[in-house]
């Protein structure tokens, strides 16, 4: 940390205090992409296939990005029969064809809707109708539903009245018969990191993301000095990158197999923020364990952005079966502050399933910094005060960004004209394909395009020092050195 550095233990992560919805779904954070970031209303049956044709062409199905996920506006009103249908101008062979054609090149397929009199963008929502709802869900072949929170009637204000309200969708959608995940939208109202792994498998946490690794906005209008505040005014929209991250901080570790904290769809590509900037959200989305729903227009995608979402070494961090996240294990707000009098620094840290550990040291301060990570602080989750045994070990360090793809490799990729061309791209390349070995297996084999590129050795006791460029992060996988492995209970 800068040396001035403040150290916040990160609280013991207690395995077996909840347990996440038990439907088998999402048992690591769901991959795929989501319209609303880039397009909103702008939806159709032809935006849905081609964005599947994209993901597939890209080699971003091969690394695990395998849900197709429609968000609103796609609907037309409630009918007298109860029952909500498809825009036939926008979906004109309805959604069972969209779903059956997601399915049949092997994506699963997503929907929205609000728990709400209307959704988000004023359609019909489906509070009240959840059984009606649910049915059509069922019927289409959906696989996964996003279920917002706006125009909830004022059934909210304390957990359980939340609870109940999503809930009732919760059941509707497991009397059908069909197994489909559900991903609330609540915004983190009434403490959902409490109890959305009972009904879902995944919760926001937060307002909506917009596109800004740290500017504060009035919409996203909690207390920036104390963002986790469960009572803040107005948790809508307009949140950003850093503002998210400090809001999940106290709870971060509530996340388990098959219940997500979601801290929202990614920004990549889309334009507000620097590459370094887009390079640590997506790192810190894949080390906390947020579901990572592209959500550029993949039509339109920069090489640089892809080669950002395609690093297999990053994707791994969000797909280890450990299922644990990150926690944020040091803060120090004595930093230079931006015009927005915004700047700070944090050290990440988390187990991974093999003994390795996740950590990031990330500058949101308004100027380079010089950083260090203890073992000390990285493993205090293990043992506060330097007590935890791993500190007493020595550690290689692995770079994660070390063997980003090239942006002239990743042209090659977009500007390729045919599948046989890209797919030959790839294969020049060895890139990492997960539908031929999921990560769980390349982890296990110690398959090397999972694990960066060796750039030091911590010794016991001892710390990593390097600068860090004015927001951005840099991401590491430290592994025990050989000969000092030891059985270790930390979650």
């Amino acid at each position: 940390m800068v040396r001035s550095s403040s150290v916040v233990p990160a609280a013991f992560s207690l395995f077996h205090v909840a347990q996440a919805v038990s439907n088998g779904l999402a048992i690591t954070p769901p991959m795929g992409w989501n319209n609303w970031n880039s397009l909103a209303c702008n939806v159709s049956e032809d935006l849905l296939l081609s964005t599947s044709k994209k993901l597939i062409d890209l080699g971003l199905q091969d690394l695990g990005y395998d849900h197709v996920v429609l968000d609103d506006c796609w609907q037309t009103p409630r009918g007298d029969d109860g029952y909500v249908n498809a825009d036939k101008e926008k979906f004109p062979r309805g959604m069972k064809h969209v779903s059956d054609e997601l399915h049949r090149v092997g994506f699963k397929f997503g929907m929205y809707s609000s728990a709400g009199e209307m959704t988000c963008a004023r359609f019909a929502g489906s509070l009240d109708h959840e059984t009606k709802d649910a049915e059509n869900f069922a019927n289409w072949g959906v696989d996964f539903l996003k279920y917002d929170n706006c125009f909830h009637m004022g059934r909210m204000g304390t957990p359980q009245i939340s609870f109940n309200r999503f809930k009732v969708m919760a059941d509707a959608l497991k009397a059908t018969g069909r197994n489909i995940a559900l991903s609330l939208c609540n915004w983190g109202e009434d403490y959902v990191h409490t109890w959305g792994m009972s009904i879902a498998n995944a919760w926001r946490m937060s307002g909506d993301i917009y596109d800004s690794f740290s500017r504060p906005d009035a919409l996203c209008a909690c207390d920036t000095n104390n963002p986790a505040d469960p009572f803040c005014i107005a948790p809508g929209t307009h949140c950003s990158v850093l503002f998210i991250l400090n809001k999940v901080a106290p709870f971060a570790d509530r996340s388990i197999p098959g219940g997500w904290s979601d801290l929202d769809m990614l920004e990549v590509g889309q334009g507000g923020m620097s590459d370094e900037e887009y390079k640590a959200h997506f790192a810190l989305w894949a080390a906390l364990k947020s579901p990572l729903m592209l959500g550029n227009d993949l039509r339109i995608m920069s090489p640089s952005t892809l080669s950002i979402v395609n690093n297999p070494a990053i994707i791994a961090l969000s797909q280890d079966p450990h299922g644990r996240s990150a926690t944020r294990v040091a803060r120090n707000t004595s930093v230079p502050k931006d015009e927005y009098d915004i700047g700070e620094t944090h050290i990440w840290s988390g187990k991974l399933a093999n003994g390795d550990q996740v950590v990031i040291l990330l500058n949101a301060a308004n100027e380079d910094l010089e950083m260090s990570a203890s073992l000390k602080e990285i493993f205090t989750p293990s043992g506060p005060g330097g007590s935890a045994p791993q500190v007493k070990e020595s550690w290689e360090v692995f770079d994660l960004w070390a063997d980003r793809m090239s942006d002239a490799d990743a042209q090659a990729i977009l500007n390729s004209e045919d599948q046989a061309l890209r797919s030959e791209v790839l294969k020049k390349l060895n890139w990492y394909n997960a539908s031929e070995v999921s990560y769980k297996e390349g982890l296990e084999k110690g398959d090397e395009r999972l694990f960066g590129k060796k750039v030091g050795v911590v010794e016991p006791k001892g710390q990593w020092d390097v600068v860090v460029e004015r927001h951005s992060a840099k991401v590491y996988r430290f592994r025990q050195v050989k000969g000092d492995e030891g059985d270790h209970d930390e979650l």
